[in-house]
């Protein structure tokens, strides 16, 4: 009995391996946990455990996306479509967040636990994985969403999206709130970010992040985009 079709079957059903893009999504998000592990056995400390749950948080807007990819009925219907679609828009910067992670890089290169390139390795390896995650998952949504404003993706879709989540990465790093105190601390959160936006030059220094980070994004989706439409 020939179990081999039983097996690529198994593993296709499996989320994870579905597509070429998940396996290999998944050997790096692995790697990158494999490289914590060692730290870990190696130093006797859990420095950079928090990048895991970071990466946790960076998956979830992918997840979402793949979702509405292979159940297009969600899609199909409003409601639900509407409420995903929000629930994306609120988790997506944690998937750019990841990049400001890089602030760590040399924090604990002093104690000598670990080589220096150990921990660049290991820290540019989650951000390149969030950074993944992101941009598929942006990508993903830019095509469920075209039919409603065909012919200006960019201007109605992708700059708003970007400049959120340069928002967002600015009031996780900066201000402390997290995905989650949309609904556990609404009204501290929108009058911090009513704050930003009523007095920007008291908020200079947000608003230049911001702009910054929001380009940057938009540049690095853009490069990426194009570079596969070029090679196939």
């Amino acid at each position: 009995m020939n179990r081999k079709p039983t097996l690529q079957l198994y593993y296709r059903r499996f989320f994870f391996l579905r597509s070429e893009m998940d396996r290999l999504l998944t050997l790096s998000i692995l790697f990158s946990c494999m490289l914590t592990v060692a730290r870990i056995i190696y130093t006797g400390r859990l420095t950079f455990v928090f990048l895991v749950w970071n990466l946790f948080l960076a998956y979830v807007p992918y997840f979402i996306t793949q979702q509405l990819n292979r159940k297009p009925r969600l899609v199909q219907k409003k409601l639900w479509f509407g409420f995903l679609f929000l629930l994306w828009l609120l988790c997506i910067p944690n998937s750019f967040y990841i990049i400001t992670d890089l602030f760590h890089l040399g924090d604990h290169w002093n104690d000598y636990l670990a080589p220096q390139w150990y921990d660049l390795a290991l820290i540019l390896s989650f951000v390149w994985n969030g950074l993944l995650l992101g941009i598929l998952s942006v990508r993903q949504m830019e095509k469920i969403t075209e039919k409603f404003y065909p012919g200006r993706r960019e201007l109605f879709f992708l700059y708003p999206v970007m400049w959120l989540n340069a928002l967002g990465v600015y009031v996780g790093r900066y201000l402390r709130f997290n995905s989650w105190d949309i609904i556990t601390n609404p009204f501290q959160l929108f009058r911090d970010i009513a704050g930003i936006m009523l007095h920007p030059i008291d908020y200079r220094y947000a608003w230049g992040m911001i702009f910054c980070f929001s380009i940057l994004m938009t540049l690095m989706y853009l490069t990426i985009k194009k570079i596969s439409k070029s090679i196939h």
